[in-house]
């Protein structure tokens, strides 16, 4: 055989080789395979680069089983494939599961990729189960039943239900439970000096009421952090009810002004009808007289007379209207 020939073959063979590996190191991480094996986590070249071809990083799910396996917690690569395929944080629900093998709490795996994909941190919740989480109102303000406002600040401690955290209530649904009870006891109470003296019955009241059910969250104690007395709140309304009753009483006396005034007027009109009328009937004396020299049935001398009472009854008129206005009279 020809020495270039085999030269040639042999170079080709190698470059093939070369190929081949580059192939194969780019779908099965060795170096990630090392430190498995040598970790004790069961994971075969053909489980690596199978990852590889259902677009899976290899090492977001072979590091936490590794974790996971050094830490005693009995898990299989297939579930963590899952989850990261749905879109979960895989070694955060390993983080979650060796936290609760550790505080002794019954966690599964089906049950902490539910909570993480439900959108909760799942190894935050276990935290919280082992270590109660203190959750602090806002300044919420109550009536008590004279009048005065009482203002309140309540710290509430909470430990996170593992078994109600997919579907249960937040922190949010808390405050405003624990609101509504410092409310509802504020405005039971009869004078605002009694909840000042004994703060803590807010605390039983709440506690009564079974306040965590529905929620995510198990309370354990609630502490009322601070207590101010606030406004009048009776006083203040029974101002405003006089104010709004002055105004009333106005709006209706002027509405019986109104009326008289209008009454006073609809009377000026009918003394100025009456007296038209007057004035038209005294307009018919003189046609009267008239019509009595016609029909012969007055005479000159008679209405001279007629004319000389009529002068008289003006001038006593006159003399008693100016009597009427003298100083002595006024």
């Amino acid at each position: 055989m020809n020495p270039d020939s085999t030269l040639l073959t042999t170079g080709i063979i190698f470059i093939l080789a070369l190929v081949l590996i580059a192939i194969f190191l780019r779908f099965v991480p060795l170096g990630l395979w090392i430190t498995a094996y040598f970790s004790g986590t069961k994971v075969s070249i053909g489980d690596l680069a199978g990852m590889r071809l259902r677009r899976v990083k290899p090492a977001h799910i072979v590091n936490p089983m590794i974790k996971a396996t050094k830490a005693g917690v009995p898990i299989e690569t297939n579930q963590l494939e899952a989850h990261y395929l749905a879109g979960g944080n895989v070694n955060l629900v390993v983080d979650a599961l060796i936290a609760a093998q550790r505080a002794n709490i019954d966690l599964e795996f089906e049950q902490a990729a539910a909570i993480d994909l439900a959108g909760r941190n799942v190894f935050e919740a276990v935290q919280v189960s082992v270590n109660p989480k203190v959750i602090e109102t806002p300044v919420i303000a109550g009536v008590a039943m004279n009048g005065i406002e009482v203002k309140a600040k309540a710290k509430v401690t909470v430990r996170a239900n593992i078994e109600r955290l997919v579907g249960g209530a937040g922190e949010e649904t808390i405050i405003a439970r624990v609101g509504e009870g410092i409310v509802t006891t504020v405005g039971s109470a009869k004078m605002h000096s009694i909840v000042l003296e004994n703060p803590d019955s807010i605390s039983q009241t709440i506690l009564k009421k079974g306040l965590d059910s529905g929620t995510a969250f198990e309370i354990l104690s609630i502490d009322i952090a601070d207590v101010d007395v606030g406004r009048n709140i009776g006083a203040k309304l029974q101002a405003d009810q006089a104010e709004a009753d002055k105004k009333i009483a106005q709006a209706k006396a002027e509405e019986r002004r109104a009326v008289a005034v209008a009454v006073e007027q609809e009377n000026v009109a009918e003394v100025q009808k009456m007296r038209a009328k007057v004035v038209e009937a005294e307009s018919e004396v003189p046609l009267a007289v008239a019509q009595a020299f016609r029909n012969g049935q007055l005479g000159v001398m008679d209405y001279y007379k007629l004319e000389n009472v009529q002068a008289d009854s003006k001038m006593r008129q006159t003399i008693a209207g100016e009597a009427s206005h003298t100083p002595e009279n006024e």
